[in-house]
């Protein structure tokens, strides 16, 4: 099945709060607990592609240690962002930037960790991204990146999205929403591609489920 892409940006206020609305609780939870599992102990983390923010949320009511910067390109995503780390009451770890991940407005070297969630499948080129990741991270910085993965054909997709469905109770269009993103998802091969191409070392690119792929590396104490 080629890949069909779709929109880069979700940007309008219906589209972010219905985005916001879909239950990714499970998932979001399953994330927070792995990135937390090769974070740094203490230290800045960079969320690119943050959406509504509930990833990091999730990280920082675990991990007072932890500072997050999380960056969209969508302001609609990141107003409802704002509100909810207002009502988690985690202003002082957590801080909201409009940024285009493909071109990041920080210094090299800036951050311990990057994690991503669901945002390599908008981009239609994804490499420029990965040569930020390498270039804002310390050399010894942590890794955490999960997206979905591309179904060999059509079929395949449509009984992923029937189930998923099904089981998440989505409507028409939150199941076109998801149609359209496996559509525009890679293959394991070509992150791996991807992630030799960008030159990141030590990175592990394993299909982690059904639908997702993560390319990943722990944090590494320099003594």
């Amino acid at each position: 099945m080629q890949r069909v892409l779709e929109p880069e940006v979700m940007d309008t206020s219906e589209e972010a709060v219905e985005y916001d609305a879909m239950d990714f609780t499970e998932v979001n939870t399953a994330f927070a607990k792995h990135a937390i599992d090769l974070s740094p102990q203490s230290g800045l983390i960079l969320d690119a592609g943050t959406g509504t923010a509930r990833i990091p949320i999730l990280i920082c009511q675990q991990c007072p240690q932890l500072q997050v910067i999380g960056s969209d390109l969508s302001k609609n995503m990141l107003l409802i962002g704002s509100k909810n780390v207002e009502q988690a009451g985690l202003q002082k770890q957590i801080s909201l930037e409009l940024a285009d991940s493909k071109q990041l407005p920080y210094q090299d070297g800036q951050f311990d960790m990057v994690i991503s969630n669901s945002i390599v499948h908008h981009l239609p080129d994804p490499l420029p991204f990965f040569l930020e990741i390498k270039r804002v991270l310390k050399p010894n910085g942590a890794i955490f990146i999960r997206d979905l993965i591309r179904p060999d054909d059509e079929a395949t997709m449509n009984a992923f999205v029937e189930s998923i469905g099904t089981e998440s109770e989505y409507d028409e269009r939150q199941n076109m929403l998801l149609r359209d993103s496996l559509h525009a998802a890679f293959r394991l091969n070509e992150v791996n591609e991807i992630v030799q191409k960008a030159g990141l070392e030590g990175v592990k690119v394993y299909q982690s489920s059904d639908l997702h792929w993560t390319a990943e590396r722990k944090y590494t104490e320099i003594h």
